[in-house]
């Protein structure tokens, strides 16, 4: 068990950063410190005492990133009760689902969200609460009259009254409430802290059941390795009810003392880009695909200038433009950030590449959901190019039913970051976790002697060659999406052959004023070049137009299911394209 207390670790951070800046919400003219954090967390606390919650009751939330959204998070666990964070991404069908699922007593959630759902289908909420400043939305009443409830003085008329809380907090505290005040439950590391119901790529939402042991894990790794220094400004853009951005812009940041803007909006780069040149973060967190947009629309058009071409092929004047391209990409994230930390997903060869030949101070790490979520990270320093980072301490990886020739398998990974299993679903729980307690990925690679992981594909979408070569589509894709208007693409197999649904890069079409025929025509020609650069038995018979981006987990992943039947058996390749 990890030796510090998941609780424990923000009464002390509270204690010590009192009077730092703690929440902004980018684009907003005000700053929580901590000392505010700490206020609103000890009234909502009496709001949860009003509302007669108990410790290990469930309140789910849900909304956009904000600093609000945090203060309900710490909130809850630090009163004892279990949060249900719910990405704001979800259908109304899904979030009636995983609130009644978690069987969750309040919820609290953003505006425009609540004006989607259906009061009646939360059959198991009290009362629903506004992201927006507290307030209570609704009461949801369920009693009968012979019923009795201990919160009748707080909720009436289906609302809470404002005042209150108010009232018993000066009471509480007379003279004020100050950082000798700060103390939060006790709780054990082993116990449950929240329940994160995934999205992924095979279709199937589970509730990840995390302890405080987990968190505390992978807070304290964070800490120890120096990703995450004291009082860092740090930008939170990945959705907060993922494990990725919550384990690190939020809750390791929040530990250590750290000045977080929240960026409600959809990360697009162009927001994003603004947002990185007015704080100037020290340290940024961020999928893949952020980036590979950044490449693809700033550094790839400059360097296929004819003149940039020829430079770059000569020994020595190549190293002044690299070093300018450099100096370019730096500044455009802010220009004062240790390392940039890419996870979530593989990252694009050729971008890798190209970051790593400019020394540009960027790394890769692996984890998933359901091991909150670190499994492996290795500085920028010290990374090792096409890894996913180094197995860090707190866990355990193996390779099973490894290929002689290639070492790849299905890794399997242990520790104290582990997961507690499934909420109410023993049955997935024992098909991902064996009797060892080895829990079985579902991702295909290798690990090197120093522990490097090395990540190939996922096991439930590699394909079988003529001669049973193992094809793993993501790297054929990730070679396509480097060709001229491709935005993203997916190859699947039909009758026994690979095919490429690709969404073209309208705004680029539009750009060069192509009409569909041309369009056709440049993706034959990216086919052909395509096959001149992989395996014979990788070769891609048929590239068809797809009209729209494909839908995507949220950290960014295709949804691959969806698209797995995107050719009947009647619809053949050489006759239809998919538009």
């Amino acid at each position: 068990m990890i030796k510090e207390n998941f609780i424990r670790l923000f009464e002390d951070a509270f204690r010590k950063y009192w009077d730092m800046p703690a929440y902004s919400n980018y684009g907003e003219n005000i700053t929580l410190t901590y000392a505010d954090v700490a206020n609103r967390m000890a009234k909502m606390h009496i709001l949860f005492e009003q509302c007669n919650i108990h410790p290990n009751d469930k309140i789910a939330l849900i909304g956009r990133n904000n600093a609000n959204w945090a203060i309900t998070y710490l909130a809850t666990v630090t009163y004892g009760a279990i949060i249900v964070p719910i990405l704001q991404d979800f259908n109304p069908n899904d979030v009636h689902h995983i609130t009644n699922h978690s069987e969750s007593k309040l919820l609290f959630t953003s505006d425009n969200v609540w004006e989607n759902l259906e009061e009646e289908k939360l059959t198991t909420v009290q009362a629903v609460f506004s992201l927006t400043d507290f307030n209570c939305i609704t009461v949801i009443d369920r009693k009968t009259q012979n019923e009795q409830d201990d919160t009748d003085f707080i909720i009436e008329r289906n609302q809470v009254k404002p005042d209150v809380v108010n009232t018993l907090f000066r009471s509480k505290f007379p003279h004020g409430f100050h950082k000798d005040h700060v103390r939060f439950v006790d709780k054990s590391n082993l116990e449950l802290v929240s329940i994160n119901y995934t999205s992924g790529t095979t279709g199937f939402s589970k509730g990840v059941m995390t302890s405080g042991n987990a968190l505390a894990g992978n807070i304290t790794f964070a800490i120890g390795t120096g990703i995450i220094e004291e009082g860092y400004k740090i930008i939170s853009f990945l959705p907060l009810a993922h494990a990725y951005g919550c384990a690190f812009d939020f809750l390791t940041a929040t530990c250590r003392g750290c000045h977080v803007y929240f960026i409600g909006k959809i990360p697009s780069p162009k927001i994003l880009l603004t947002a990185f040149a007015e704080i100037k973060p020290n340290v940024i967190f961020l999928v893949p695909l952020i980036i590979e947009k950044i490449y693809k629309k700033q550094i790839q058009p400059l360097i296929a200038k004819p003149t940039i071409r020829w430079v770059l092929r000569l020994p020595f004047l190549d190293q002044t433009i690299l070093v300018t391209i450099r100096k370019k990409l730096i500044h455009a994230f802010g220009g004062e950030f240790a390392q940039l930390v890419c996870g979530g997903a593989p990252m694009n060869a050729e971008v890798e590449e190209f970051l790593q030949k400019i020394k540009f101070p960027f790394t890769v790490g692996y984890g998933m959901t359901e091991c909150a979520p670190l499994i492996s990270f290795t500085p920028s320093d010290r990374f090792v190019p096409k890894s996913a980072g180094e197995i860090i301490p707190q866990m355990e990886v193996k390779v099973v039913e490894a290929d002689p020739n290639t070492g790849i398998g299905e890794l399997c990974v242990r520790g104290e970051n582990l997961m507690l299993g499934y909420y109410k679903n023993q049955e997935a729980t024992d098909s991902i976790i064996d009797d060892d307690g080895w829990l079985h990925t579902g991702d295909l690679g290798m690990v090197d002697e120093q522990g490097n992981i090395f990540i190939k594909g996922r096991s439930k979408t590699m394909l079988l060659g003529p001669s049973g070569q193992n094809i793993y589509p993501e790297e054929i894709e990730a070679k396509l999406n480097n060709m001229p208007f491709v935005m993203e693409s997916l190859v699947v197999e039909n009758n026994g052959r690979l095919q490429a649904l690709v969404y073209p890069d309208y705004e680029a079409v539009d750009l060069e004023k192509l009409d569909q025929k041309q369009l056709e025509k440049v993706m034959e020609e990216n086919r052909i070049a395509l096959n001149n650069i992989v395996a014979s038995y990788e070769s891609v018979a048929k590239i068809h137009l797809y009209p729209n981006e494909f839908e995507k987990t949220p950290k960014k992943s295709i949804k691959r299911y969806l698209y797995a039947t995107a050719f009947s058996d009647k619809q053949s390749a050489d006759n239809q394209d998919v538009v």
